[in-house]
């Protein structure tokens, strides 16, 4: 299996590798460092030192890790999602600190290889900022299928032998402190921007009070000529977000107009099932006061879903109350990170659930789930 995947790795680098050259894209491997608005000392892997004078900059070096104090990562025993990719053979106890996107991602592929998984998490529920009922949901679905969580607990140490790890946690709100045995550990509480070494208070480049890179809507930083997109800059740490903002921002530099919709951008957390949003949760449309209508729809009275024995989970889909307009949608489930971008595009056009409700689907199709939904927002699905 890990052999499989590094060599899906090495052919999908390749193949980026490939198109450098083909667009004659001069790809340099090194270290850069930002000395001015026009030039970019680069430190290579091989050879030497050079200074590459240019018209613009657009930094796009991504992000990290989140370090946890007390709990230093050696990618072996204690692992960041790097190495937790990389186990030679699957732990038979698996702690994860942190029960956002990619530590349940981790706990998810491991724990259904055998692994004993253990969730810490800090806060009061996992997956913070996704939709209320499909976390608590998701959670549920999870414990099913053997996942442990430790929610309001925080972890304060890490003990190493050769064949184990024991970390000390105490509630969140703290008390008495306990111990976890262990194999391994994957610490997962987060990621942040990844700039050190880049130069960018030699060049003036604000940043805010988590270290992202500020920049305005044609995504300039505050020293002219110079721009940032991605996991370095404010907002969904995701890579399909990266992308489209390298090309939108590569069109402005071009002279061309570029436009991204950051409430039709979907978030995926690729866990069995796999659990996928787009625009506003009930949460968020609450606090704004929102009048908005729900349209949900479940996988257990979806054909396709029952013929392949994988009905946990539902549709859901948020609606204004007055145009229909959505504004929002969740869906926990099968292929859950395909079927949102129906609702992507809705949204990216403006459109209204009844125009989900209406469009025809084919029999029989997770698909189907979709439009159930929408047409559960004005109250009339057919097959419930």
């Amino acid at each position: 299996m890990m052999a499989r995947k590094d060599k899906i790795v090495t052919d999908l680098t390749g193949g980026i590798a490939f198109l450098f050259k083909k667009n004659k894209i001069e790809h340099i491997a090194g270290t850069g460092t930002i000395e001015s608005a026009t030039a970019v000392r680069v430190t290579p892997d091989k050879g030497d030192v050079q200074t590459l004078k240019t018209k613009n900059i657009l930094i796009a070096t991504g992000s990290d890790s989140a370090p946890l104090p007390g709990v230093d990562v050696d990618e072996k025993q204690i692992v960041s999602s790097t190495g937790a990719l990389s186990f030679t053979k699957v732990p038979k106890h698996l702690v994860v600190v942190g029960a956002g996107y990619i530590g349940l991602e981790m706990a998810s592929v491991w724990g259904r290889l055998g692994a004993q998984i253990t969730c810490v998490e800090f806060l009061n529920r996992i997956t913070p900022g996704m939709d209320g009922e499909v976390a608590k949901n998701f959670q549920r679905i999870l414990k099913k299928q053997g996942m442990e969580f430790r929610l309001k607990t925080k972890v304060t140490g890490a003990k190493k032998t050769k064949t184990s790890v024991t970390l000390t946690v105490e509630p969140a709100a703290g008390g008495e402190a306990e111990e976890i045995k262990c194999d391994a550990v994957l610490v997962a509480i987060g990621r942040r921007p990844y700039t050190d070494g880049l130069g960018l208070e030699t060049v003036g480049i604000e940043t805010d009070e988590r270290g992202f890179i500020k920049i305005d809507d044609q995504f300039a930083t505050s020293v002219p000529g110079i721009y940032a997109v991605g996991d370095c800059v404010p907002g969904p740490m995701l890579a399909h977000k990266a992308e489209d903002e390298g090309v939108v921002c590569a069109e402005i530099l071009a002279g061309q107009s570029g436009h991204i919709n950051y409430d039709a951008i979907p978030g995926i957390v690729y866990t069995w099932p796999e659990v996928a949003s787009v625009g506003k949760t009930e949460e968020a449309l609450k606090e704004a006061g929102v009048d908005y209508k729900i349209g949900k729809f479940p996988f257990t009275a979806n054909s396709r879903a029952r013929a392949n024995n994988t009905t946990d989970g539902f549709v859901k889909i948020l609606a204004d109350a007055e145009t229909d307009a959505i504004l929002g949608a969740h869906i926990i489930g099968p292929d859950a990170g395909g079927l949102i971008h129906e609702i992507v595009t809705v949204i990216e056009f403006g459109g209204a659930a009844e125009d989900v409700a209406r469009v025809c689907h084919g029999h029989p199709t997770l698909n189907e789930a979709v439009k159930e939904a929408a047409l559960a927002v004005d109250d009339r699905p057919i097959h419930i």
